[in-house]
């Protein structure tokens, strides 16, 4: 599953799982300090707050350093976390190692610390799981009929791709989110011929994609409705944009809900197009 409904919202689902083990962890670690001194129990969860933040900057910095050749071309892409480009194993020593640093200054603290990090990496672990078990059950390009925009013939999504890589995108045009990623959907699609691109409507009439794809001066080459929603629900997402990477296999490597910039797409597409 790769975002839930709350309302009106979509909410990315691999986000909030490692706020609830945060909040789990920060909780855990001032329930579990001594009351005395009066200060102990803030140390206690402000030191797990801190080493989250530092496992943050550093799982960031890592994927940066990592892709350096493509945030080197699009600079502002740095801070556009939206892209989920994070290393979570560097994420996890410096947090760790944060809190080790603190358990050695302050020796009291060292079971609420360690009980504290202990229940967010349970909390953390089985979220990923439970994420990793509900993308495996959905290993190949899903069998959805879809119908092109211009000759409205019906093909299912499989054939479309051809064996090659491929990044399908669905979206609307209502759908602000959707309207800003799509001009580096469309530069990448002309950079990267080897991957095929297929761009997938959301219930919307032909007409009115047709006339937004020409006010915005979109060249796509393969535009397909899909007038019931169902790749969205066969994604496993509850909102737009969701874009799906699949190796020459038909196999899905890849998901994506919310924005993707140009620096986090290439650094993909890179891993997508190598043989």
């Amino acid at each position: 599953m790769l975002s839930i409904s709350v309302g009106p919202l979509a909410l990315p689902v691999a986000p909030l799982v490692l706020l609830a083990a945060i909040a789990l962890a920060a909780g855990l670690a001032r329930r579990l300090a001594p009351r005395e001194p009066a200060e102990a129990r803030q140390h206690a969860d402000g030191a797990v707050m801190w080493a989250a933040l530092v496992g943050l900057v550093v799982a960031r910095a890592s994927h940066l350093a990592l892709n350096a050749g493509a945030y080197a071309a699009h600079p502002w892409a740095v801070l556009d976390i939206r892209d989920g480009g994070f290393v979570p194993v560097a994420g996890f020593v410096a947090g760790g190692a944060w809190l080790a640093w603190r358990a050695l200054r302050w020796p009291t603290l060292r079971r609420a610390l360690a009980g504290g990090a202990l229940a967010g990496l349970v909390v953390w672990g089985a979220g990923q799981g439970a994420l990793h078990w509900a993308a495996g059950t959905r290993p190949l390009v899903p069998d959805v009929p879809l119908v092109h925009l211009e000759t409205a013939r019906a093909q299912p999504l499989p054939a479309l791709l051809a064996g090659r890589p491929a990044v399908v995108n669905v979206w609307a045009t209502w759908c602000a989110p959707c309207r800003e990623e799509m001009p580096a959907l469309a530069a990448a699609e002309r950079r990267h011929p080897q991957v095929r691109f297929v761009f997938v409507n959301h219930q919307e009439r032909a007409e009115l994609v047709q006339r937004y794809l020409a006010a915005e001066r979109l060249a796509l080459q393969q535009v397909w409705l899909d007038p019931e929603g169902a790749l969205l629900v066969a994604a496993g997402s509850r909102g737009l944009p969701t874009t799906l990477f699949f190796d020459a296999q038909g196999r899905r490597v890849g998901a994506h809900f919310g924005v993707l910039n140009a620096a986090a797409l290439d650094s993909r597409l890179r891993g997508l197009a190598r043989p």
